[in-house]
């Protein structure tokens, strides 16, 4: 197995480091405080090719597999875990949806504008009372001659005010029924269609979260993504592929929360001496370094899976359970390591810790990838 990094990978790794410094370092402290999402940022990563990843170039996209898209992921997460979640959702979720499962005439119609950055995407499964339990959605969609007419509400939706274009997933038959779930594309600014931010998060603060409303939503017929009813389905293998993308974003912010203390720990003096010379100190780097090395290797191994249309779903749960995991601990120990300046929004550990939390959330809470490995190892 080569476990050098490709070419690609080195130029997109390049580039999106250059561009980080550039335009989201300077910047992140006043979008984190102020919850602001830079929609003109996103646009400007469309342009650099980053929010279609591996959609094919004949849709407007770069045309790269899995290996280049986490390691842009990961570039991203070590400045900020906002921006690398909007980029993950943007591409996994949204367009990845609609690039996997949806026909030609709606791969035409919607991959170029949200490839090329012109509109921004979101994704809704989840509802206020339905995380986890997603067939126990309320959400409705009604057939009436050549439309579909939905009521409710999702909630927790990454780009659910700012994004153009959302692809949805709606109960159209009975509850708990996995056959009565479809996926439906709804545009900004169809008549009872509308959202509102949910604000005060912990972390992740860059990246834009709303409740999505639906009052009597009317969407033709056209907009169902594949047949009535597969919708589910389609879901869990997005997901499947979606959880390769927070695994991605979790090494990110774990290397950068680990980098940000190996220079703390080389700089500060304590006794007489830098703290990195502690065995106490020098041991959390040490296992800091080991567990993400080990995460990035289950990423780039699900990645790979991926890439040659091998089945994903354990390999990536080890990696978004394991590497979201050690996102936690390294935030944790970064925290630690700094002492009472890694406690203060002057230094980077506080927001490195307060993003990794999401990551054990996000796509698939750390207990739902247990139950999904372990169902797959007792097949």
């Amino acid at each position: 197995m080569n476990f050098e990094l490709n070419e690609n990978q080195i130029m997109i790794s390049q580039m999106v480091r250059d561009f980080a410094e550039k335009e989201i370092r300077p910047n992140l402290n006043k979008w984190d405080s102020e919850e602001i999402f830079p929609v003109e940022t996103m646009k400007k990563m469309g342009e650099l090719g980053l929010l279609g990843i591996f959609v094919p170039e004949e849709y407007g996209g770069a045309g790269f597999g899995y290996f280049e898209y986490a390691t842009a992921l990961m570039e991203l997460g070590k400045v900020c875990g906002g921006i690398g979640l909007s980029v993950a959702a943007h591409n996994s979720l949204c367009t990845g949806h609609i690039l996997y499962h949806g026909n030609e005439e709606q791969k035409k119609k919607y991959l170029p504008k949200l490839a090329s950055g012109e509109w921004i995407g979101a994704w809704g499964l989840t509802e206020a009372n339905t995380g986890s339990d997603a067939m126990r959605m309320k959400t409705t969609a009604v057939q009436d001659g050549d439309d579909w007419i939905i009521n409710g509400t999702k909630n927790w939706i990454t780009h659910g005010l700012s994004g153009d274009v959302a692809v949805v997933l709606i109960r159209t038959g009975e509850l708990l029924d996995s056959n009565g779930i479809t996926a439906f594309i709804i545009e900004k600014g169809t008549p009872g269609f509308s959202a509102v931010k949910i604000k005060d998060k912990l972390g992740v603060r860059a990246s834009e979260t709303a409740e999505l409303i639906f009052d009597n939503v009317r969407v033709p017929k056209e907009n169902v993504i594949g047949n009535v009813g597969e919708g589910f389905k389609q879901a869990m293998k997005v997901l499947d592929g979606g959880r390769i993308s927070i695994a991605s974003l979790s090494c990110g912010v774990a290397r950068g929360a680990y980098e940000a203390s190996v220079q703390y720990a080389k700089e500060r003096e304590q006794f007489g001496k830098p703290i990195g010379k502690f065995q106490a100190i020098a041991f959390k780097l040490a296992d800091m370094a080991t567990e993400i090395e080990a995460a990035e290797l289950l990423t780039f191994q699900a990645a790979y899976l991926k890439n040659s249309k091998k089945p994903v779903t354990k390999a990536g749960a080890y990696a978004k359970y394991y590497a979201s995991e050690v996102s936690v601990k390294c935030g944790n120990e970064a925290v630690q390591i700094m002492g009472g300046y890694g406690y203060t929004k002057e230094y980077p550990a506080e927001k490195f810790l307060r993003d990794s939390k999401l990551m054990t959330i996000g796509e698939g809470t750390s207990e739902i990838q247990k139950i999904v490995i372990s169902r797959e190892i007792l097949k």
